[in-house]
């Protein structure tokens, strides 16, 4: 879950979790990397935060491209693995802490952007709730969250059948937590209750990118 924190982290996730998600869950994701800032609109000067990071593809793709950029994770492991990957690159404007997702250690309206990849459908509904909520406590009133995850319903397209084989291997809790999401109208039920509209939406195979924004009133 995402709020578990230090050793009960390192205990829910293996030894080699850290290895798989930099060697070959974020190569997989590249084409999102790409695409987010400039659905985002993201600038360079802007400021952006990348909520459970892992080892911090996305934070530092935004900080390559002149954004300031942080990235959280409650794993202690692949914050450690970002941190790394942002001194090779040279990248004083990324910068990487072990924090939780349900209580985001930052100010109210901080950052420009707050992103959240793949982690959302993994959370129990009440949790989703609450971390949706803390993005947008550490969002500007202008500003924007950059939601990416499975579209409900899933296309009927080949990598959805492989992405229904993921989430029923990855355990009984996991998969409780996918399929209360996708009752729950997924990133679209979230935007309904949490106030937001889609600005700008993006299709990558069976997920969604949204670029949400709060609806005035």
């Amino acid at each position: 879950m995402i709020n578990r924190g230090g050793w009960s982290v390192m205990v829910a996730n293996p030894w080699w979790a850290p290895w798989a998600l930099n060697r070959v869950i974020e190569p997989l994701m590249k084409e999102l990397r790409l695409q987010a800032p400039g659905l985002a609109g993201m600038q360079a000067g802007d400021s952006a935060l990348d909520i459970c990071c892992g080892t911090g593809a996305l934070a530092l793709h935004y900080a390559g491209l002149g954004v300031t950029a942080a990235g959280i994770d409650m794993d202690p492991r692949v914050i450690q693995i970002a941190d790394r990957k942002g001194q090779r690159l040279g990248l004083t404007n990324a910068s990487f802490r072990v924090g939780d997702a349900l209580n985001l250690p930052f100010e109210d309206g901080f950052f420009d952007f707050a992103s959240i990849s793949m982690s959302l459908h993994e959370t129990e509904s009440a949790e989703r709730d609450i971390i949706v909520s803390e993005m947008k406590r550490v969002v500007k009133a202008n500003g924007a969250l950059i939601l990416i995850d499975y579209k409900v319903p899933l296309p009927f397209i080949p990598s959805s059948y492989t992405s229904r084989v993921v989430e029923l291997v990855a355990g009984r809790e996991h998969n409780r937590y996918f399929r209360e999401y996708v009752r729950q109208g997924g990133l679209d039920g979230l935007m309904d209750r949490h106030g937001l509209r889609a600005e700008r939406r993006a299709e990558l195979g069976p997920m969604w990118m949204i670029k949400a924004s709060r609806i005035v009133t």
